[in-house]
């Protein structure tokens, strides 16, 4: 009995072992990455450094020793919206003392770009070599041009794994998915998982008519938590509605009801757009079916209806599919399993996690280190002025 407990004692110290040494990497590129090369300056700052550092790494740690891809991604991914609200709204309130936006800056093209509005600029920028977006180009928060190198870069690498790994959103309808044990909402029609690519070719063609972005102007539900146009109308209190009434259902209400991303898996254009951006990604979540016992656990688990019956018998999941690894960790039989595509489907699954997990993990810890930091540095500045803002 003493050999037993001392040979599972050995195994755990090197699988301990084994995670903290392929951590190393990490740590280092974050330590550079969260300082920008340079010390901070005060004693708040360096908190909210060695928060970040420590909190970041932890989890990578704990992804790899526990195995437990989407348990602790969720973690970073929830807390990176919360913190991207209370970061994004407190600098709109410090450059223009609101969360809205007059025509007149609209005007001046003083709009912070989002990933969002991306496929919806694609068909004017080639027909009038024009960005349909109130916004500017380079030097400034959010800039056109840094939102598209970011977006390239995370789609050639990540494909729609961007949903999970780097959306400033959707930790929203992720965190609310998660509260129920079980769902109220069993059972969503197949039909409405189309639904995302109705609404992708709808403000696609009304943008390219309109030489507007109009899923930003009337549908999107995240207005309602950053930015919006200002209320002086009867239009813009429509809009307003709609923003509202629409992150209430979709980002909250539902999410809760059905355990699933409603709003990333049935409603967002972006979400639908980067579905195509699978096929050039060089990661996938492959199911060798001779380990699989159709339990249908995966279909349960998955938060955007990426996984099917159908998808099942052809060995792979829909090209929706997040990388979120829910049903990878949820799989009683491990047939499910991160796969560098033109590697051997069954050979080094744990090496092929390890190259999916290096540029996912650093991606989303890319995106969200500097507002896990400012959102530190601004609660502290509550504490001890009373205010988030900067002073």
């Amino acid at each position: 009995m003493s050999n037993n407990t001392a040979d599972i004692h050995q195994k755990e110290t090197m699988s301990n072992l084994r995670a903290a040494l392929a951590t190393l990497p990490m740590m280092f590129i974050t330590l550079i990455m969260l300082s920008g090369g340079k010390v901070p300056h005060d004693a708040r700052h360096v908190i909210a450094f060695l928060v970040a550092f420590l909190f970041l790494n932890t989890l990578f740690f704990l992804m790899l020793r526990t195995g437990r891809t989407d348990r602790w991604r969720a973690v970073l991914f929830i807390v990176f919206a919360g913190v991207f609200v209370i970061s994004f709204i407190s600098h709109l309130i410090e450059a223009r003392g609101s969360m809205a936006i007059s025509q007149s800056e609209m005007l001046e093209c003083r709009t912070p770009f989002c990933h969002i509005v991306i496929p919806m600029t694609i068909i004017p920028l080639a027909l009038t070599r024009t960005i349909i977006f109130p916004g500017t180009m380079m030097g400034v928060y959010a800039a056109i041009a840094s939102m598209f190198v970011i977006w390239i870069g995370a789609s050639l690498s990540l494909g729609r794994g961007f949903c999970a790994w780097g959306c400033f959103f959707g930790g929203w309808d992720d965190a609310m998915s998660r509260i129920l044990k079980r769902p109220v909402i069993r059972k969503i029609a197949g039909k409405w998982h189309y639904l995302p690519f109705a609404v992708l070719l709808a403000v696609v063609l009304t943008s390219a008519a309109a030489l507007s972005p109009t899923y930003c102007m009337w549908l999107c539900p995240f207005k309602a938590v950053t930015e919006y146009v200002q209320v002086t109308s009867v239009k813009t209190f429509l809009q307003m509605t709609i923003f509202i009434s629409l992150f209430a259902g979709l980002v909250l209400l539902l999410p809760l009801l059905s355990k699933k991303r409603i709003q990333c898996g049935l409603f967002c254009p972006f979400g639908a757009f980067q579905s195509f951006t699978n096929k050039v990604s060089p990661f996938e979540v492959h199911l060798d079916r001779d380990l699989c016992v159709k339990c249908g656990r995966c279909i349960t688990v998955c938060p955007t209806f990426s996984m099917t019956e159908e998808s099942l018998e052809k060995g792979r999941t829909r090209m929706t599919c997040i990388k979120c690894g829910k049903c990878i960790d949820n799989c009683p039989k491990g047939a499910l399993s991160f796969h560098v595509k033109g590697a051997s489907r069954t050979d080094h699954r744990l090496a092929q996690r390890l190259l999916f997990l290096y540029p996912s993990f650093l991606f989303l810890a890319t995106m969200s280190g500097g507002n896990i930091q400012n959102t530190i540095v601004r609660i502290m500045g509550l504490i001890t002025t009373g205010s988030l803002l900067a002073h």
